[in-house]
């Protein structure tokens, strides 16, 4: 078995994001991956980042997911849901979608419809001229890292992106989550996603777990994200 992650919005360096898990998990004997996201500048898209979009995205990580037989389990966070709903789809190899404080796209579906398709989280810098969106920086830590360490705190500011806008507006293609075993992570404390918008998302899940934690359970609760995935 092994674990393919995927990252939300507007960072980049997955492996970075997701390793105090993957450690933990590759004690275990549970290899990982953390494949870059054109959108978020990571992989020498032609036109730099905003020249790509979710088709960029999802190409991505259906490369990886694709690359042999081995059984997967495909974890995603925020952003990463839209992606997995089209990249996982008909991919023999997966047999289990893990969404931490995620969305769970419909067919047809895109990020705005998520959003509201109103005015931009307070927490967000959007550069239409740019054609690019990012985290303010003077709302970061208190949105996103509150619950995080000092150390963390300090090296994630060198892991944000700017990612495309177009990313926002284009609809998936498939609903993975539709064909794969499918389990909700709910971070209870989040500030980015409150928890009751995620738990709403939820509801297309087959299985949900609720724990104790801000929007990056993954750097928080390490032990609990492993043994999570571990029992599955």
């Amino acid at each position: 078995m092994r674990v393919v992650f995927v990252h939300g919005a507007c960072v980049r360096d997955g492996a970075w994001w997701w390793h105090r898990t993957a450690e933990l998990l590759a004690e275990n004997g549970m290899p990982s991956v953390a494949p870059g996201l054109p959108s978020c500048g990571e992989t020498g898209v032609p036109g730099g980042t905003e020249g790509a979009g979710l088709a960029e995205d999802v190409a991505a990580v259906r490369a990886v997911l694709a690359d042999g037989d081995e059984p997967t389990v495909l974890v995603v966070h925020s952003y990463g849901g839209i992606v997995a709903a089209e990249a996982a789809a008909g991919i023999a190899a997966v047999r289990h979608l893990v969404l931490v404080s995620s969305y769970l796209p419909e067919v047809g579906q895109s990020l705005s419809d998520f959003t509201g398709g109103g005015e931009p989280a307070s927490f967000l810098d959007v550069d239409p001229g740019a054609g690019t969106f990012g985290v303010r920086a003077d709302m970061f830590v208190d949105t996103f890292l509150h619950d995080c360490d000092d150390e963390i705190r300090v090296q994630a500011a060198d892991h944000l992106a700017r990612q495309s806008l177009r990313v926002t507006g284009q609809p998936v293609g498939a609903a993975a989550w539709r064909e794969v075993p499918t389990t909700y992570l709910v971070c209870s404390a989040d500030r980015g996603t409150p928890a009751e918008r995620q738990r709403d998302f939820a509801r297309r899940a087959d299985a949900v777990v609720e724990i104790d934690a801000g929007h990056h359970p993954f750097l928080t609760r390490p032990d609990a994200v492993r043994d999570l995935l571990l029992g599955l």
